[in-house]
């Protein structure tokens, strides 16, 4: 187990993790798993109207429980990355603009491109 930040693993190949949450980030945006947390508050309401058995109450308020606690792994997951991209771009653009001051622009210009994936204009 590595205690790296995301951004800082290196390599071609994104880590099994990153890409489970990437998925996992996706899936949460759609429209089903609105459907899915709707349904969930609904079946919590019903639950609570028909005055079921308390086993009820509490099936339903863990299967909350456990969404509120996954949405809130991915959403630190997501934050991190985000954060993470945003300090490369802006170390990027640091770095071009000294090395313009400095003169012609070299690797920072490069790596600037590179990190705001500007288009090559042809």
């Amino acid at each position: 187990m590595t205690l790296q930040h995301p951004a800082d693993r290196g390599g071609s190949r994104r880590p099994t993790f990153e890409r489970l949450a990437e998925g996992a980030s996706t899936f949460t945006s759609s429209p089903v798993f609105f459907a899915f947390c709707l349904a969930l508050v609904a079946a919590m309401v019903i639950v609570h109207a028909v005055g079921l058995d308390i086993a009820w109450l509490v099936f339903v308020g863990d299967c909350m429980t456990a969404v509120t606690l996954l949405l809130l792994a991915l959403l630190k997951n997501s934050e991190l990355r985000a954060e993470r991209a945003i300090q490369r771009k802006l170390d990027a653009i640091a770095a071009a603009l000294l090395e313009a001051q400095e003169g012609e622009p070299g690797k920072a210009h490069d790596d600037l491109r590179n990190a705001i994936r500007m288009e090559e204009e042809i």
